[in-house]
């Protein structure tokens, strides 16, 4: 790709005055066929097509462009085999509800996928590379058994919706946070767990909770409620209760705004099974795979990645 440093070096002929020869120097100049944004262009995701253009350098006189000028084509970069296996990857996790509703098909789709990115692991040693670890995760796809019950009372509730499944990691103090975000009418409540890590191996780290936090409820801007819900198969129509919508809500308003200005409440994690080990078997700037106690695997996408836009 021809760089910003590229174009500087073509020649540049500037208008002469000779005192023997008054006529005009021909004038070399650049002219792009399309304008060229460099920033945008290097700031490009890799999972994007980026837009091939080309610059050419056009000599011009008074009989017009010289046709012998060099001209400098850029060819249009596609992604690569990584790329496309981790868009397929992310593409299958499409209605599976993070894993609990996914079929065997689709299990057996993402495994195969999963097993080829890991094959070709840009990063080998990922405790050698915390900076990339760092940041916060976002829980697209696992097979842990332990969440399931979780994101099926989540399924069941139908007023109150798992927003949030992610995994922070500081890797300068070597902590980590997991957390659970949830919606409802009017308010959003989170859960979550702190938690230490220490290094064991290029690919292990070994995880130690704390404490867990039960976040107190936040007001959102105001109560929505929706036309229907679905409630053990049955569609209930909610349109009636709307009318007394605007009374409630000044109501709830007050009582969310009153426990919100309440600390979170925390609790202690000090027994055995508040310990577990993760190793991590793919990471790069926005995707992490990792494996955990009995086999279990979980899919995170970095916040902010183009690869959790729909």
């Amino acid at each position: 790709m021809a760089s910003m440093a590229s174009v500087s070096q073509f020649p540049c002929k500037t208008f002469q005055n000779s005192s023997q020869n008054s006529k005009l120097i021909p004038s070399t100049s650049i002219s792009p066929v399309n304008r060229i944004n460099f920033s945008a262009l290097s700031n490009a995701k890799s999972t994007k097509l980026k837009q091939s253009f080309v610059v050419r350098a056009v000599s011009e006189d008074e009989w017009g462009p010289d046709s012998s000028a060099p001209s400098v084509a850029v060819v249009e970069e596609k992604p690569s085999e990584i790329d496309l296996l981790k868009k397929r990857l992310v593409d299958s996790f499409y209605g599976t509800n993070r894993g609990l509703s996914a079929s065997s098909e689709t299990r057996a789709e993402i495994v195969e996928l999963i097993t080829q990115l890991e094959a070709k692991n840009p990063t080998p040693a990922p405790t050698e590379a915390l900076p990339l670890l760092n940041g916060k995760w976002i829980l697209a796809y696992t097979t842990f058994s332990g969440l399931f019950p979780l994101l099926s009372r989540g399924a069941a509730l139908p007023l109150v919706k798992i927003e949030e499944i992610s995994q922070t990691i500081d890797s300068v103090n070597f902590t980590v946070q997991n957390s659970v975000l949830f919606s409802g009418p009017g308010a959003t409540t989170s859960i979550s767990t702190n938690a230490k890590f220490e290094v064991r191996s290029p690919k292990r780290v070994q995880i130690k909770f704390e404490e867990g936090v039960i976040g107190t409820p936040q007001l959102t801007d105001s109560i929505v409620l929706p036309d229907n819900v679905e409630f053990l198969g049955q569609k209930i129509d909610l349109s009636p209760f709307k009318s007394l919508l605007t009374s409630v809500e000044d109501t709830a308003s007050s009582v969310a705004k009153t426990i919100s200005s309440r600390p979170p409440l925390k609790f202690s994690l000090s027994n055995r099974n508040a310990e577990s080990w993760l190793l991590t078997t793919y990471l790069d700037d926005e995707l992490r795979i990792s494996r955990g106690d009995g086999g279990s695997i979980f899919v995170l996408i970095k916040a902010g990645s183009l690869l959790l836009s729909p």
